[in-house]
């Protein structure tokens, strides 16, 4: 399906046109989530991603912003994330050296306290930057939310809901247009009610084994079509095995790609044991996994491949 030619203001105008605008950025997306970005971008609602690490999560945002051209504003979280690195910070260096400068000047303490809190002091953190992205607002996206305390979930509430972040300095700096959120979440702990209900929200899962065969051959070009179907059945398989952390779409990609670098043209137990460090990245799961299980992975995907 040909996208319409548009704006970064143009949006897609039903879900086939979502589909179509993943698509042609390389995102072979199920239409249950080409809805809930859709009905995101319709209703200005931010995206609330939560599923296993490595589904595609991220990339989606990274996609959306490219097809729509929009610059991509990223937050990366982690524990103990502030607002300072968050939101907006006052540049401390600067100001200390305004008001040794006025001091020398004799200027009244009022109008010092005035100067020195004024947007030229002012350090935009990914928050405010997203806020502040004018008449064509970016994709901001906010990585693995899970990774933060549960204060700054209560600090993106105001975000998310009034599109605006308050400066007791200077008041309340509100968006021109609402930036498009993506959020994401790797579910090692629960996120708070309150932020989840002023989002859509998608569980993202594996991919079936069609739509990871069709990712791969996007993905990969490189790696040959009876190693692409292979090592798609070898992962689908390898998903039903009790493992501490399952492969992600990104693992089988990595991994069709180092078996094209080493030339394979199939899967074959030899060559399985000694590249699932690409796959598996616990020792306990290549443990489990290596030799025998292996083997026996290696024997039905190659028999799956040939029915």
């Amino acid at each position: 399906m040909a996208l319409p030619a548009h704006s970064p203001l143009t949006l897609p105008r039903s879900i086939d046109e979502t589909l179509a605008l993943l698509a042609a950025g390389g995102y072979i997306a199920e239409r249950s989530l080409a809805t809930a970005l859709f009905l995101a971008l319709r209703m200005e609602r931010p995206l609330f991603l939560e599923g296993e690490a490595g589904v595609g999560k991220t990339e989606l945002a990274k996609v959306v912003a490219r097809a729509l051209g929009r610059d991509l504003v990223r937050l990366q979280c982690y524990e103990g994330l502030d607002i300072a690195s968050a939101g907006y910070e006052w540049n401390y260096p600067r100001q200390m050296l305004e008001i040794r400068l006025s001091e020398s000047g004799q200027q009244a303490r009022p109008e010092i306290e005035k100067n020195i809190f004024s947007e030229k002091f002012l350090i935009e953190r990914p928050l405010l930057q997203a806020l502040r992205g004018g008449a064509v607002p970016p994709v901001l996206l906010i990585d693995e939310l899970d990774r933060t305390d549960e204060p700054f979930e209560a600090y993106l509430l105001e975000v998310l809901s009034e599109w605006q972040i308050s400066i007791p300095e200077i008041g309340t700096i509100k968006a021109e247009r609402p930036p498009i959120v993506v959020i994401t979440s790797n579910r090692t702990r629960e996120i708070h009610d309150a932020v989840k209900r002023r989002c859509l929200y998608h569980w993202v899962n594996y991919p079936d084994a069609q739509r990871e065969l069709d990712i791969v051959r996007r993905k990969a070009p490189e790696a040959p079509e009876t190693l692409s179907r292979q090592v798609v059945a070898f992962v689908q398989k390898l998903r039903a095995v009790d493992l501490f952390k399952l492969p992600g779409v990104a693992e089988t990609i990595d991994w069709a790609k180092a078996l094209s670098a080493l030339e394979a043209r199939v899967l074959d137990p030899d060559t399985v044991n000694d590249t699932l460090g690409v796959l598996l990245k616990y020792q306990d799961d290549i443990a489990k996994v290596r030799g025998s299980e292996a083997a026996r992975l290696t024997a039905e995907a190659r028999a799956a491949d040939a029915a």
